[in-house]
């Protein structure tokens, strides 16, 4: 067909009408639900780094306890250079031992003059100077001085003073201090203080005192919530 000016008239064919597209609800709740699975995530991660950095921190302070009574032991004898250890009959016909631990007279630790002297002693933050408990205070460093408390700016809430420490004691802290005689061929092998070998043919027999030592120091802490101390690292060695 020719329109009046002799032009051909063409049918186009109209374009469809495109609806609005955008997110459905299933759509917008899944979106919802990945992005909570990831927030969560995140924060159990920081969580979890959270703990394991104070673990760390933890192990790492306890570490440093245990070695600071090591260092302060180290030149110590096995037993009191004056008396020594010894056995005794206690009027039953049973030998019982004298000598080990704390002595008459050993009310600080300066006064502790051999390594037998150590055991069963504990020197805590909550610890008394009454040495009929075994719990002095504590924690102690390599110079047998009380180690101070630090607050937030590093400066210390406690000295020492003449072998006297006044303030507040290295917070949640303890060192519990372990002595055994052991096998001097099985260090694994724990032996009753009392224990000695008589002669027996070449074997010229072993007294009571001639036997290697076990030193352990057990490091806790409690926490201000917490119910009851925690062990956190235990550094043991033998003094031959």
């Amino acid at each position: 067909m020719m329109n009046p000016l002799n032009h051909p008239i063409r049918r186009g064919v109209r374009p469809k009408r495109r609806d609005a597209q955008g997110f459905t609800l299933i759509e917008t709740s899944m979106a919802t639900v990945i992005i909570g699975v990831g927030v969560l995530a995140m924060v159990d991660a920081q969580s979890a780094f959270i703990v394991s950095n104070q673990w760390s921190s933890h192990a790492a302070s306890a570490t440093f306890l245990a070695n600071e009574i090591r260092e302060y032991t180290r030149n110590l004898p096995k037993h009191d250079p004056v008396t020594g250890i010894s056995l005794q009959d206690d009027g039953d016909g049973n030998m019982v031992i004298t000598g080990w631990g704390v002595d008459a007279g050993e009310v600080v630790v300066d006064d502790f003059d051999d390594l037998d002297d150590f055991n069963g002693i504990t020197f805590s933050f909550i610890g008394t100077a009454d040495i009929n408990d075994n719990d002095l205070p504590g924690p102690i460093n390599s110079f047998g001085e009380v180690i101070p408390n630090l607050t937030l700016d590093g400066s210390e809430e406690g000295s020492t003073t003449n072998g006297v420490f006044s303030g507040q004691a290295m917070q949640g802290w303890s060192q519990t201090i372990i002595v055994e005689k052991v096998d001097p061929f099985d260090t694994s092998e724990v032996l009753d203080e009392a224990y000695f070998e008589e002669e027996n043919g070449s074997f010229p027999g072993r007294e009571v005192d001639e036997y290697p030592l076990r030193m352990s120091v057990q490091v806790f802490y409690q926490g201000v919530n917490d119910t009851e101390a925690e062990l956190v690292t235990t550094v043991t060695w033998i003094v031959p």
